[in-house]
């Protein structure tokens, strides 16, 4: 028996007591189906936290019955207390320890995230709500083989390959776990560092099941945890409505589609208008430059050779500890730039 909202533990007894059948809240649920999902070390890892999190919340609300049985004395606790605090302290020691396992992993992820800061590519993620077509559409663009099934969260573990689009612009792709409306604080906190891939990101790809009689409502929330993740509204983003072989061919989402700035319309599955989408990330990688006045040392000499290699620099004023230059750049360009400017040469 399946509850779409949160249960609290006694409601859950009393409910399998009375129906006499297993009973799982919306938590629970999502829970079940990201173990059954979990291919890499860091998905399982990942889906424990958020399970042991899940099951001290509710594993002292269940023992409250028992909370009021106490010895003889007033300061020895009895059973039920000691056996709330021994399963606590079992559950944080385990929390501790995949904690500590999880830090590792976040430190290698953040690791490769600076070589790919050093790398000339630029980073495009998939994001959207679950089974829209992220990871259909990410084999379809990389040749890769990651798992894309019609199922929710098919992809839990991050993926990423590197793309050469026709013209010769090449990009780093990312592919990411799939939201879901209401997602229970447990999985956002675990999955953070999965997520914050898209904090990387120089373009973001948000792929929408087009055909899906509640898109409008998912989208919204996408952009909801994107916002929560601290996403800047200022990278580039193109909507990729997805799945539109399912739709008739004179369904009003063509036309819009077509209309609309920063949209395409494409079939993950068929390959119908991917050529168009290429395209569009293309120009979006090309257009998205900002300029911007820095300062640096006079030791700092590599990162100002590098921008004029870039052919980056509009202006260039003398100061007495360095120098002030006025630079025209891209979010990648920039990201090179600032990590030339760690350390002396």
């Amino acid at each position: 028996m399946l509850v779409d909202g949160p249960v609290s533990p006694v409601q859950q007894r009393n409910l399998e007591k009375e129906w006499g059948v297993k009973l799982l809240d919306r938590t629970g649920l999502i829970l079940e189906i990201f173990a059954d999902r979990a291919r890499t070390r860091e998905g399982v890892l990942q889906v424990e936290l958020a399970a042991l999190s899940y099951q001290r919340t509710r594993l002292v609300r269940a023992w409250t019955h028992l909370e009021r049985q106490r010895g003889g004395l007033g300061f020895v606790g009895g059973p039920g207390e000691t056996q709330i605090e021994a399963d606590r302290r079992a559950i944080d020691t385990q929390v501790v320890r995949l904690r500590k396992q999880l830090d590792k992993v976040a430190r290698t992820r953040e690791l490769h995230r600076e070589a790919r800061r050093k790398v000339p590519y630029p980073v495009v993620a998939l994001v959207g709500y679950t089974n829209a077509g992220k990871s259909t559409l990410f084999n379809l663009l990389t040749g890769a083989e990651v798992m894309a099934k019609d199922m929710l969260f098919a992809t839990l573990d991050p993926t990423m390959r590197s793309v050469t689009l026709p013209g010769g612009l090449q990009v780093i792709l990312s592919d990411t776990v799939g939201f879901i409306s209401d997602l229970p604080t447990q999985l956002v906190a675990a999955f953070r560092a999965t997520l914050e891939e898209v904090l990387e990101a120089d373009l973001i790809l948000h792929v929408r099941d087009i055909a899906h009689p509640e898109t409008e409502a998912q989208a919204q929330d996408v952009e909801s945890i994107l916002a929560d993740l601290g996403v800047r509204q200022q990278v580039p983003r193109i909507d990729v409505w997805n799945k539109i072989d399912l739709l008739p061919a004179d369904d009003a989402h063509h036309t819009i589609a077509a209309r609309r700035d920063g949209v395409v319309a494409v079939s993950a599955l068929t390959g119908q208008g991917i050529d168009t989408l290429i395209d569009a990330v293309g120009t979006a990688l090309g257009e998205s430059r900002s300029v911007e006045t820095v300062e640096i040392g006079h030791e700092q000499g590599r990162a100002r050779a590098w921008a004029y290699a870039e052919g980056i620099v509009e202006a260039e004023d003398v100061t007495e500890d360095g120098a002030r230059l006025t630079l025209s750049w891209s979010p990648r360009q920039r990201r090179r730039f600032e990590s030339l400017l760690i350390g002396p040469d």
